[in-house]
């Protein structure tokens, strides 16, 4: 699992001074925008400059119309684009717009900027209010049915670098060349033609003689137009040869074997498996207006999706390798989509968890992940032991030094919200064992246990632990045997006021009930609750709040459930590879590392993953569901290119090559 690049997680914010006519970023000694007129002059430059009006009227593809910016800024080409298009497109038709900013602003800043524009007022503050936490990289964000927003918040060339989609318009819209010139480098317009689908267009208010030779060279075909306000020119262009951005995609990609599959007509979907990792990828399809078959013989949330209550609990490393990126960015998500889900919170919680350390290896593993990572403390914040007893709202044990406290996490219902899911996904469900898949030339052939067949383009394994047995080509799982107890909550002033974790963990009473566990046992496969697991969930309570525990009463309910976890604990999310293609073409690997066939991976066709999220998967299954359903429906995918290719099914694989396996 790779590590990141030394950079710290936590992104620095922009700086602004909104005092006068116009906001001013004071490190570039700029302007966000004209004082004189700032939105008439984004609709010319941007909106007409790409001729989205006409594009979108007539847009009918099944896929999603792409925007592209350089420089988010105050959001205000953005905010004006979601506008125009809830105007004049059809209603079927989506957009996607993808927008890179270095020095993000606030949530607040953004409902100042916007506070006194009736236009642009409204939308500004749903876009506020479902912010992201500052942290480096993509952030999906949901604006309505039909429009979402993708920022990265990173450096423009690393974004474009790790960017997995493409773009039919760019607006670029950084502070003027002479200012910040890293925004218009000949390395951007290479990222920007090889993000582009062909055909793409571009525009912007700047026509520095720079701009358009980089421009040209990567194959957009420029011409200067009138410019709005105070700026005579402004510069269109439109991508004419693609001949150069393949090259360049590939350049991009050291691993070959990860390169996605092509996509194409979508299809009959079939996701095998009704817990949250399965039920999420049906309602992210449901949304892009696909509708699937699920298979589970348990129904929806039989199985370890099937509590009454659960944590959303991540545990980052200090090093920010790939597993701490994909964990944060996927808790930051979460939140956003469960509030989109459930804005009432019935289904769920963000009361905060707490991370407890109880001895001096912990605090000092828990010190190194604050130092080095520098994430944003209304993401992940440490906690002295006082504070950590406050936020609890429960006396915890006289051990406890201290901790990590994550503000936004919490918990979940999962076994409503799984139905929750399957409500709004319009699936149908078949109560069947999947017992074979064959691969056959329109995609994949199911069997089920009580004989019957059906076709389908697409099958997503979403199914644990039971997946190996229907396709070879999937890494080594394990199980783990875990059991939650349920015990009478027969004093409330003892009960958490937030999750606590420590070798077990202890969630806010609900109905009267304090759900504490979970044990941990592999490669056990007895289903039925035991005593002994009760009694080991209360000693594990006990060992964090002792006060809590002696007040509790008899468990009054066990659960027992089956967790499939990875070798890396890092979910397996995409496509599947094809390993015996990828022995013989990357068979090199084995004498050198170094040698790297230039072969794209070779995947079996129309069969995915959804597998092993571990005891995260509250977090990760969400996140994981909109990448599968980007990369079907042709859309960005929400993570870095990188950071996907680590959850790649086939990371197993080749590891095992190059070890000589």
């Amino acid at each position: 699992m790779s590590q990141d690049d030394g950079r710290t997680l936590g992104i620095e914010p922009a700086t602004i001074d909104i005092a006068g006519r116009t906001p001013r970023a004071p490190a570039y000694d700029d302007v966000y925008f004209s004082a004189d007129d700032g939105l008439a002059e984004s609709r010319h430059v941007f909106l007409d400059g790409n001729d989205l009006a006409t594009r979108w009227a007539r847009w009918s593809a099944s896929r999603a119309f792409v925007i592209g910016e350089t420089g988010f800024g105050t959001g205000r080409n953005m905010l004006l684009a979601w506008r125009l298009f809830r105007e004049v497109a059809p209603a079927a038709a989506r957009l996607h717009l993808v927008s890179i900013e270095r020095h993000p602003l606030g949530a607040d800043d953004l409902r100042a900027l916007w506070a006194d524009d009736p236009e642009l007022h409204g939308n500004a503050c749903r876009l506020a209010n479902g912010w992201p936490a500052l942290l480096r990289g993509t952030h999906r964000l949901r604006l309505d049915d039909r429009v979402t927003l993708d920022l990265i918040f990173d450096d423009v060339d690393t974004a474009l670098n790790g960017f997995d989609g493409r773009v039919d318009a760019w607006f670029l819209d950084g502070f003027a060349p002479a200012r910040n010139p890293a925004m218009w480098s000949a390395r951007v317009f290479a990222g920007l033609a090889a993000a582009s689908r062909p055909g793409a267009t571009f525009a912007t208010y700047s026509c520095a003689r720079a701009v358009r030779e980089h421009a040209a060279a990567v194959g957009f075909e420029c011409e200067k137009r009138p410019g709005a306000g105070r700026k005579r020119e402004m510069l269109q262009g439109r991508l004419a040869s693609t001949t150069s951005a393949p090259a360049i995609a590939a350049a991009r990609r050291r691993r070959p074997w990860f390169e996605p599959p092509r996509a194409g007509p979508v299809g009959r979907i079939a996701v095998i498996g009704a817990g949250i990792a399965g039920t999420s990828v049906a309602e992210a399809l449901a949304r892009r207006g696909q509708r699937c078959d699920l298979y589970d013989p348990l129904g929806v949330a039989g199985a370890a999706s099937g509590n009454a209550q659960a944590a959303l609990h991540v545990r980052p490393a200090a090093n920010g390798d790939a597993r701490t990126r994909f964990q944060l960015a996927a808790l930051d998500y979460v939140r956003r989509w469960l509030a989109d889900l459930d804005s009432t919170r019935t289904l769920w919680s963000d009361c905060g968890l707490l991370q407890l350390a109880r001895d001096e290896a912990e605090a000092a593993r828990q010190r190194k992940c604050l130092d080095r990572l520098a994430v944003p403390p209304t993401l992940m914040r440490g906690v002295d032991a006082a504070t950590a007893a406050r936020l609890a709202g429960t006396p915890l044990s006289g051990d406890v030094r201290g901790g990590l406290y994550y503000s936004s996490a919490g918990w979940v219902r999962p076994d409503r919200l799984c139905r929750l899911l399957f409500e709004r996904s319009g699936a149908t469900l078949y109560r069947r064992a999947v017992t074979a898949l064959e691969s056959i030339d329109s995609g994949w052939r199911l069997a089920n246990a009580d004989g019957g067949r059906a076709d389908y383009e697409h099958v997503v394994l979403a199914c644990a632990g039971a997946a190996p047995a229907l396709c070879v080509d999937l890494p080594p799982l394990t199980t783990v045997r875990g059991q939650v107890s349920a015990f009478a909550s027969t004093d409330p002033a003892f009960a958490p006021d937030c999750v606590i974790c420590g070798r077990g963990y202890a969630l806010p009473a609900l109905e009267d009930r304090l759900y504490a566990g979970a044990s941990f046992q592999r490669d056990r496969a007895d289903a039925a609750a035991r005593s002994a697991d009760d009694d080991a969930n209360r000693a594990m309570l006990a060992e964090i709040a002792p006060a809590l525990a002696t007040r509790l009463g008899p468990p009054v309910a066990a659960r027992v459930a089956f967790r499939c976890t990875g070798h890396d604990r890092m979910p397996c999310v995409g496509p599947v590879p094809d390993t015996a293609a990828w022995r013989r073409d990357y068979a090199a690997l084995a004498l050198d590392a170094q040698r790297i066939p230039d072969v794209p991976g070779r995947h079996r066709r129309g069969l995915w993953t959804s597998l092993a999220h571990g005891a995260h998967g509250l977090v990760s299954a969400p996140l994981s569901a909109e990448i599968l359903a980007s990369r079907l429906c042709d859309e960005p995918v929400p993570r870095a290119a990188g950071e996907v290719d680590a959850l790649h099914p086939g990371r197993w694989f080749v590891r095992e090559l190059i070890r000589g396996g």
